[in-house]
């Protein structure tokens, strides 16, 4: 299962994945989009009821805000890669369970390795607590410089979250994002 060629027949695999009951409620697989060879990638939590819809990442209410987040640093979603922990969507928005998460972890994974970024930007705990392998919440780690092997990851809080806690939390997340163009500043590639 994990020994892809390309971040093509990754795509392909998980598109036809049915390793966990998620596929049995999902409208789609929500693989990830994006330039597959971003200097800057997103990883999320999960699908929402949008992007089951369409089959795109971070398309809803949160999606519009992180478009606008990422236009703040002067670049676009054309850009940047953004894919989520879970590629198929938790039935009712629930939290992903750990199964869900472990039997998803080789597509990110995989698009983690072929996309290769040099900052990496986990959206809220889920993303956060998989990649760094930490108990730690993202409360206590958004907005730092993190290293991932050979990239930095910079925790923030999850769009959803900023929507829901307002003018404090848009103004955390902005500041975070802040200090994610400077860290793509300094190891942009030539």
């Amino acid at each position: 299962m994990t020994d892809w060629a390309t971040l093509d027949a990754v795509r392909e695999t998980a598109l036809g994945c049915t390793a966990c009951p998620l596929a049995e409620t999902r409208t789609q697989v929500v693989f990830g989009v994006g330039d597959p060879h971003a200097d800057l990638m997103f990883v999320g939590e999960g699908p929402g009821a949008e992007e089951d819809r369409q089959g795109i990442p971070f398309v809803g209410r949160a999606g519009q805000l992180l478009t606008r987040l990422i236009d703040g640093i002067g670049l676009t979603r054309d850009d940047v890669y953004i894919a989520n922990v879970v590629k198929c969507r938790p039935p009712g928005n629930r939290d992903p369970l750990p199964v869900e998460i472990e039997t998803c972890r080789p597509y990110l994974e995989a698009q983690v390795g072929f996309v290769a970024p040099i900052v990496v930007v986990t959206l809220g705990n889920f993303a956060t607590k998989l990649l760094l392998d930490t108990k730690t919440g993202i409360t206590k780690l958004r907005g730092q410089e993190l290293p991932f092997g050979d990239a930095l990851l910079v925790p923030t809080l999850h769009p959803a979250a900023v929507l829901r806690g307002g003018g404090v939390t848009l103004a955390q997340t902005r500041a975070d994002f802040v200090v994610v163009k400077r860290a793509l500043a300094r190891g942009r590639r030539p």
